[in-house]
């Protein structure tokens, strides 16, 4: 009986390792600025077969699941909320260098991900998290301000927030405008600081 739990065993950490180098090649891919890549061209890159790509993955969704786990791990680190502490300056100085870092790690992934959402729940479902999870730590830095402001106002401001520091404000910066990174920095750190200005 132990033998056959062992093979048991030995079986699902297989399918585990298949599905997580799937993912993972996914991952890959997208980070190198192929948007659609094939299940062939992900296969390869797994190192596996292509039919192990369907026998691990029973529809794109779960697919995309897994893909948007091995993103949340491999970002993990910028998940940590920032108290608020220090001067307002020194604060938004601080969000804004590890905003940027973030939106600049995720960009390709951004790109593909979002060709994808419309036919994927599970992937909106994730995107729609990331992106709330982002406005929660502003609304953390800013916490002493943010209190300050009339709570019929408070929302506008966090929404306006939002707009000024989510992906879609980078990617103008620096694919419709062409800044550098650290202009589009600079851009961000002016808009946070003006829209302050406006409620303090």
């Amino acid at each position: 009986m132990t033998t056959d739990y062992a093979k048991v065993d030995g079986r699902s950490a297989r399918a585990e390792r298949t599905r997580a180098a799937v993912a993972t090649a996914l991952l890959a891919l997208f980070q190198d600025g192929q948007l659609r890549p094939t299940a062939a061209e992900v296969a390869e890159r797994a190192g596996v077969s292509l039919r192990s790509v369907f026998q691990h993955f029973e529809d794109m969704d779960s697919l995309y699941a897994a893909v948007a786990e091995a993103q949340m791990a491999r970002l993990g680190h910028f998940i940590a909320q920032v108290p608020a502490k220090g001067s307002r300056h020194a604060r938004i100085h601080a969000f804004v260098e590890r905003r940027a870092e973030l939106l600049e790690t995720i960009t390709p992934v951004r790109r593909a991900a979002l060709l994808q959402e419309p036919f994927s729940r599970v992937l909106a479902e994730r995107l729609r998290w990331a992106h709330d999870m982002a406005r929660q730590e502003i609304e953390l830095t800013l916490a002493p301000e943010l209190a300050t402001v009339p709570t019929g106002e408070r929302s506008d401001v966090v929404w306006a927030l939002d707009v000024a520091t989510n992906w879609s404000a980078w990617d103008t910066s620096r694919r419709m405008n062409g800044l550098s990174i650290e202009d589009s920095k600079r851009v961000m750190e002016r808009m946070i600081v003006a829209l302050m200005k406006e409620v303090i």
